[in-house]
């Protein structure tokens, strides 16, 4: 699910990005304190959320099912019952850049690298 959103919404993302990133999102996806998942009508993951310290640390959404509300019902989860109040996006990815000032965060700092050290602008939003 991780890797498919990815790839319909990162293409600045390398496959060798991808190799890098795999073992990293399994990773952290076990230290997220606060996460929370959508199904589908037959029980199938569509998307999920994780919440560390008032940071949404990754929303991710089957592209079969953008653009049809879980995403923000996602983002409503984190924010109300994980009581989340900042997200930081790749600058290279407006949609979700779109996705979240639509919400309502607001653009508070810029990184010029991620968290890797990859040069993939960070933008740091609050609510």
């Amino acid at each position: 699910l991780w890797e498919a959103s990815v790839r319909a919404t990162h293409d600045f993302v390398t496959e060798a990005d991808l190799d890098v990133f795999r073992p990293l999102v399994r990773e952290a996806i076990a230290g997220i304190p606060q996460l929370a998942g959508l199904r589908d009508g037959d029980g199938y993951l569509i998307g999920f959320v994780g919440v560390a310290e008032g940071n949404v640390e990754m929303l991710f959404l089957d592209p079969a099912y953008r653009g049809q509300g879980g995403g923000t019902l996602l983002l409503d989860h984190a924010c109300k019952e994980f009581a989340a109040t900042a997200v930081d996006v790749n600058e290279q990815n407006p949609q979700a850049v779109g996705f979240y000032e639509h919400y309502g965060f607001t653009l508070v700092g810029r990184s010029e690298r991620d968290s890797t050290n990859k040069p993939y602008p960070i933008l740091h939003y609050r609510l």
